[in-house]
């Protein structure tokens, strides 16, 4: 098992030569342009605060291609009812402390150390990182952010203290980012709650394929905003 120490150099090793678990490299830094170049390559940094940056690169991993969304039919009826307003990119450092605030089932801690959430405000200072916020009344109830490139989103994480209100904001985002002409949402790993709104399980060479062929779109940097009615055209 190799596992590569990632230095100074702005690189990375290819990101099939990855162990079994995913993981590709140990070190480097959380600038800009690193993340943006491991993005690029289908890699992202997954640590918790007591650990070196981690970088990885699964096999398999869950995408969701934009065309393939799915809602359920309680879904289709909860969106039908506007449970929340949806916005973008009005909340960004909310969300990512929201999501990084939030207990997850069977993980202790948080792998959204202060480090990361620094680096990923700076990418959304340069309109690369994006947040989707559900609103009840004043109130954050929900949302999720991510990193776009190309017409690819790399989602991040999600947090929902409402019922469905993470589901509605992603549902709202994904309908968006395909009037846009993107093709593809990273999903990362897969979940249950991400696999009931469509995403699948690719192999990594198919993954690759597909964030090339993404990357060869213009990168829509922000702010985002929703083009008309979020709900459209669930109401």
């Amino acid at each position: 098992m190799t596992i590569y120490r990632i230095g100074r150099e702005l690189a990375f090793p290819a990101p099939e030569d990855a162990e079994p678990s995913g993981l590709l490299g140990v070190g480097g830094d959380l600038g800009p342009s690193r993340l943006v170049l491991a993005y690029s390559m289908g890699i992202f940094p997954w640590y918790s605060e007591e650990l070196p940056i981690l970088w990885f690169s699964p096999d398999p991993r869950a995408v969701l291609p934009v065309d393939a969304l799915h809602a359920g039919r309680s879904l289709r009826r909860r969106l039908q009812r506007r449970p929340f307003v949806v916005t973008l990119d009005t909340a960004f450092g909310r969300v990512i402390r929201s999501a990084a605030a939030m207990p997850r089932r069977r993980q202790h801690g948080t792998w959204i150390t202060p480090d990361m959430v620094r680096a990923y405000e700076g990418l959304h200072r340069l309109g690369l990182a994006h947040s989707v916020e559900a609103w009840d009344g004043e109130q954050l109830v929900g949302g999720l952010y991510g990193v776009s490139l190309g017409g690819v989103f790399f989602g991040e994480s999600m947090f929902s203290l409402r019922p469905d209100a993470s589901k509605v904001a992603f549902v709202c985002l994904v309908r968006q980012l395909e009037r846009w002409g993107f093709r593809l949402v990273d999903c990362q790993l897969p979940t249950p709650h991400l696999m009931s709104l469509g995403a699948q399980s690719w192999p990594r060479r198919r993954f690759l394929e597909g964030l090339a062929e993404g990357l060869r779109h213009d990168t829509r940097r922000g702010p985002w905003r929703f083009d008309g009615d979020p709900y459209a055209p669930w109401v």
